[in-house]
């Protein structure tokens, strides 16, 4: 493997079709302004770079990427590369990664909006996001221990996987279809709305207006805060542990819960069960 290091290089297309090299300690920045430093090149390892112009990782396949930093000038850093493993590493520049194929990353900073949109596998382990419309259109998705931060996340995503992860978000899981959520928080309102076969287990969901138009919802252990209105014209078998502040015309299903505030049925094809647990309990208690 050829190694490039400690230099900088601002040209446009500098590393323009390389194949099996390293780069190490590699700053892209300067006078000249260039874009798209490693373009259509294979079997790429960048260590403690410095990313300070566009488009640097485009048409890549095979990169390994640790320790390096992409800057606010930074942007669209990856587009259309595959085989991607990124580590230890600061995305900041809007639109970092898109239209890629079975990346990794891993106990990276992320602050890009538009981050993520329309990859084919992806894996994300310990990191942290701060984006609006992330990961939109996406699909083969897996996060653990993954905090995030934004307006607009996950929509339209489909068969994904998230676990021990902590969500403040809005408009989430708009149109996501196949997605299971364990062990996790997910706060912000209209969460999931139009969503298909989302599955949540000991999950929190703090937020006005959840889980309206759904079909295929299931919810299994799940604490519910500052929940109104929710479930509309949805279609859930939902298992909650706490109080559920109100429900409006469920379609089809059961929801339980503790404690329901308000029941609202004001539309004759809401047929969903509603059961109040303590009421169950003090029914057989004779009480």
């Amino acid at each position: 493997m050829k190694i490039i290091e400690n230099v900088t290089l601002d040209e446009e297309r500098a590393l323009y079709g390389k194949k099996d090299l390293l780069i190490k300690n590699v700053k892209f920045d300067g006078p000249a302004d260039g874009e798209s430093a490693v373009k259509e090149c294979e079997n790429i390892r960048a260590e403690n770079c410095f990313c300070n112009l566009r488009y640097p990782f485009w048409h890549v396949k095979g990169l390994k990427i640790a320790g390096t930093e992409m800057t606010e000038m930074c942007r669209a850093a990856l587009w259309y590369s595959e085989g991607i493993f990124i580590k230890d590493s600061k995305l900041h520049g809007i639109k970092a990664l898109r239209e890629c194929t079975d990346a990794v990353l891993e106990n990276c900073d992320i602050i890009s909006p538009e981050f993520g949109w329309s990859v084919k596998g992806i894996k994300m382990i310990k990191c942290s996001a701060v984006s609006e419309y992330f990961m939109m259109r996406s699909e083969n998705i897996v996060f653990d221990n993954v905090e995030f931060k934004g307006k607009y996340s996950f929509q339209y995503i489909k068969n994904a996987t998230f676990e021990n992860c902590r969500f403040d978000t809005k408009d989430a899981f708009w149109h996501g279809e196949n997605i299971t959520v364990k062990n996790s928080v997910i706060k912000g309102e209209y969460f999931a709305w139009y969503s298909k076969n989302l599955t949540l287990i000991n999950c929190t969901v703090i937020g006005t207006q959840p889980f309206c138009y759904c079909k295929g919802l299931k919810l299994v252990n799940c604490k519910m805060e500052g929940c109104d209105l929710a479930f509309e014209k949805s279609e859930a078998e939902a298992d909650v542990t706490t109080k559920i502040d109100s429900v409006k015309n469920p379609y089809k299903g059961v929801i339980s819960a503790p404690e329901i505030g308000e029941i609202i049925r004001n539309d004759p094809k809401s047929d969903g069960k509603i059961i109040i647990k303590n009421a169950e309990l003090l029914s057989k208690a004779g009480v």
